[in-house]
C-alpha cells in the first residue's frame, strides 16, 4: 500500500477500502509515518488492541520508492543521490538558509529542455519522476538523513511543468498538514518557461506556490543561443503568462540570471533586462555560471560579476546576490546529473 504519493485524505479512502477501518486508524498510521519516518506500529495507539493489523501494515507499505548511494558535503551544502527501483539515478540538494533548510528536489531523470548551460539538459529526458519519488526526496531528507526541511524548491533535475500532474500531486502531499506539513508559501516550482503550464499551474487548487523563472538573458536572440524553448515560447508571450500568475500576499515573481561570461554581462544587457521586468513585481537572482565539464561557456570574474549588480542595482532592480554554494560537488545551479550523462 502506497503512502508518499497521496494526501491524508487519499489515503484515509484506500486504508478505508483495504482494512475496512475508519480515519481513526489511517490518520493514526499517516501521521506516524509522514512526521517520524517509521513504520512500526505495535506500541501506537490505536493498534495496540490490533497486533494482526499491526503487522499487516508494517508489511503492507510501500515507504522508500528508492534508496540512498551516495552523500557528498561542501560548506554545509548536502548532496544526495537516490537510486529508483529501476536503477536511474536522482540527485537532490540540502542547502541551509537562514534558521531553515532548504531542499531542492529533482522532478525528471534529465530534461529535454537542453538549455546549453545546465548539465542536465545534456542528458536529455529519460523519465518523468512519480509523485512519490519526489516526496521520496523530501521525505530522505528529514527521516533518514535528520535534516528538519522547511522549504522545498523544485530546482532539481528535470523541468517541472513539463511533469506537471505528478509535481501537483507532489505538492499536494508535501503541503498536507496531517503530514509533512510544508506551507504552499515555502514551496517554489523553476520553469524555463512553459507558458501552458504556467497557466495550469496558477489554476492549482489552494493558495498559490511560489513561481521562480530561469530567464538568462535580455533579449529573445541571446535566450534562443542559450535556451531553445525560447524559439517556440518568446520572451513576450512568457510575460505575458507571467503577468497573469497568482501571487499571494507579499510575494513576488522570482526571476533567475545565470551570468555567463561574455554572453549576457554587459551593460546593454542590464538596462533591456530591466526594462523587460519593470512592469512586473520582481526579485531577479543573480546566479554567477558554474563550469561543468565539457562546457564552452566561463564563469564572470568577480569583478564582472559586481559591475552587473551595480548595474541591475541602478536600474531598481530587486536583485539578490546568488554564490557558488555546492560547486565543488557538482551541487550548484546546473550541475545537477553531469555522472548520469550519456
Amino acid at each position: 500500500m502506497k503512502i508518499l504519493d497521496q494526501t491524508h485524505d487519499q489515503f484515509a479512502d484506500a486504508f478505508r477500502r483495504r482494512y475496512g477501518k475508519g480515519t481513526y486508524y489511517s490518520t493514526a498510521v499517516y501521521r506516524h509515518v509522514m512526521k517520524t519516518g517509521k513504520t512500526a506500529f505495535y506500541g501506537l495507539e490505536p493498534f495496540t488492541r490490533f497486533p494482526e493489523l499491526a503487522g499487516q501494515l508494517e508489511s503492507d507499505l510501500v515507504l522508500s520508492p528508492g534508496r540512498l548511494v551516495k552523500q557528498v558535503s561542501d560548506g554545509g551544502v548536502v548532496k544526495f543521490v537516490t537510486r529508483l527501483a529501476d536503477d536511474l539515478d536522482i540527485e537532490s540538494v540540502i542547502i541551509p538558509m537562514f534558521k531553515r533548510y532548504t531542499l531542492c528536489v529533482s522532478s525528471q531523470v534529465g530534461c529535454r529542455m537542453r538549455c546549453r548551460f545546465c548539465q542536465t539538459g545534456m542528458m536529455g529526458l529519460v523519465r518523468n519522476l512519480t509523485a512519490a519519488e519526489i516526496v521520496g526526496q523530501v521525505f530522505a531528507a528529514r527521516h533518514r538523513l535528520g535534516f528538519d526541511v522547511r522549504n522545498v524548491v523544485f530546482m532539481g533535475m528535470g523541468e517541472p511543468l513539463d511533469n506537471l500532474d505528478n509535481v501537483v500531486q507532489a505538492i499536494r502531499v508535501l503541503a498536507d498538514q496531517r503530514g509533512l506539513d510544508i506551507a504552499r508559501r515555502y514551496i517554489t516550482v523553476s520553469t524555463v518557461g512553459l507558458t501552458d503550464g504556467i497557466g495550469r499551474l496558477s489554476r492549482f487548487d489552494g493558495p498559490p506556490v511560489n513561481l521562480a523563472v530561469s530567464l538568462n538573458a535580455p533579449n529573445d536572440d541571446i535566450r534562443s543561443r542559450l535556451m531553445p524553448i525560447n524559439r517556440s515560447i518568446p520572451m513576450a508571450a512568457l510575460k505575458e503568462a507571467l503577468q497573469r500568475y497568482p501571487l499571494a500576499k507579499k510575494s513576488a515573481l522570482f526571476m533567475e540570471y545565470v551570468l555567463i561570461q561574455g554572453i549576457n554581462d554587459r551593460q546593454e544587457h542590464a538596462g533591456a533586462l530591466a526594462r523587460y521586468l519593470s512592469p512586473m513585481k520582481v526579485k531577479l537572482n543573480l546566479i554567477p555560471y558554474n563550469p561543468a565539464p565539457g562546457s564552452d561557456f566561463n564563469p564572470p570574474s568577480a569583478e564582472a560579476y559586481e559591475r552587473f549588480h551595480a548595474w541591475l542595482v541602478a536600474e531598481n532592480v530587486f536583485v539578490r546576490r546568488r554564490g557558488e554554494k555546492g560547486g565543488r560537488i557538482m551541487a550548484a545551479c546546473g550541475q545537477l546529473g553531469g555522472k548520469n550523462r550519456p
